[in-house]
């Protein structure tokens, strides 16, 4: 959908100096690969190492004229993991995060009975259609073995407005709206959820935007008005990629503050290194090298600046696209 000068949707509130914030920072081990079929077919594969666990995904990804097919599966080895690690005795914090399984199991020598486990798949699907009128996008989601996940969802776009609406396929399902006025300089918005089961509205967040060319300010109550965030961004050099942000938050509920404030700059085409540090002394920085098109490798690191006797983490990700 093109999206034009327009105000966008309200998740567009702030998103450039989110993403300069956070986006592609890691404390954990990720690989991923994309490969396309004779037909078409995009298929990523994923897998995350968290600790000891490790996560895995594979999405596939088909476009026919203006049809997005998104099938992804999800996987979760803690139930493997679980197994092959275990000694001892299954307790309730190795099964918190699991889902519903009954069943036995035997480990080493040892059998249980009448326990739930996880089996940790979920299959998400998105169906996209892009256009089927001008500035207009419809998307039907939904997640197995999850029945009340069904949802669709509308999106418009227009030169002074963007708004989006969603409900929930169920008896008594959560409906969200969200609608942002304004042009490409000014924009207000605001996003809203209410459950129609229990008649009570769920979320109600509000944002205000400015932009110029090179500056992007914004302002956002959310957490039902409990959080006031206040961002900016700044490109210095567009040549470079040189930019900074800085993000306020403040919770009414508990009178607490958090500021972080980052910078990103290119070092050659290929190269970005960004840096961010947060009231509460973490200090974190990362390099990404797209060593060939479309593909990254990144290496990210974090310190505590009030604990400087503990490690630091250190996140590594490689992401392979072929080349079309």
């Amino acid at each position: 959908m093109t999206i034009g000068k327009g105000p966008g949707l309200y998740p567009d509130i702030g998103k450039k100096a989110r993403d300069l914030l956070y986006r592609d920072y890691l404390n954990d081990h990720k690989f991923s690969v994309t490969t396309l079929t004779a037909t078409g077919v995009a298929i990523t594969s994923s897998g995350t190492k968290k600790g000891e666990s490790f996560l895995a995904d594979v999405n596939t990804r088909l476009k026919n004229k203006n049809v997005t097919t998104d099938i992804k599966v999800d996987t979760n080895s803690n139930v493997s993991h679980l197994l092959t690690k275990f000694e001892g005795t299954l307790n309730l914090a190795d099964m918190q995060g699991m889902s519903h399984n009954s069943g036995s199991v035997s480990v080493r020598g040892k059998h249980w009975d009448g326990f739930e486990i996880w089996d940790g798949v979920k299959l998400c699907t998105n169906i996209t259609i892009d256009e089927p009128a001008p500035g207009l996008k419809t998307i039907f989601s939904f997640v197995v073995p999850d029945q009340r996940s069904g949802k669709v969802e509308v999106q418009y776009l227009h030169e002074y407005a963007g708004i989006s609406t969603s409900i929930g396929l169920t008896a008594s399902p959560i409906v969200n709206f969200s609608g942002v006025a304004g042009n490409s300089s000014v924009a207000l918005g605001t996003d809203v959820s209410f459950d129609t089961a229990t008649g009570n509205f769920t979320k109600y967040n509000a944002g205000l935007s400015f932009s110029t060319s090179d500056l992007i300010a914004s302002l956002a109550l959310n957490d039902k008005a409990d959080t006031l965030t206040a961002s900016y961004y700044h490109s210095v050099s567009p040549l470079t990629s040189t930019a900074v942000g800085a993000e306020l938050t403040h919770s009414f509920s508990s009178n607490e503050n958090s500021l972080t404030i980052g910078t990103q700059h290119a070092l050659d085409p290929l190269t970005l290194v960004k840096t961010r540090v947060n009231n509460y002394g973490k200090a974190s920085a990362f390099i990404q090298h797209e060593w060939r098109p479309k593909s990254f490798f990144t290496i990210s690191g974090e310190v505590d600046t009030r604990a400087i006797e503990k490690s630091a983490k250190v996140g590594l990700g490689v992401c392979l696209k072929p080349t079309l």
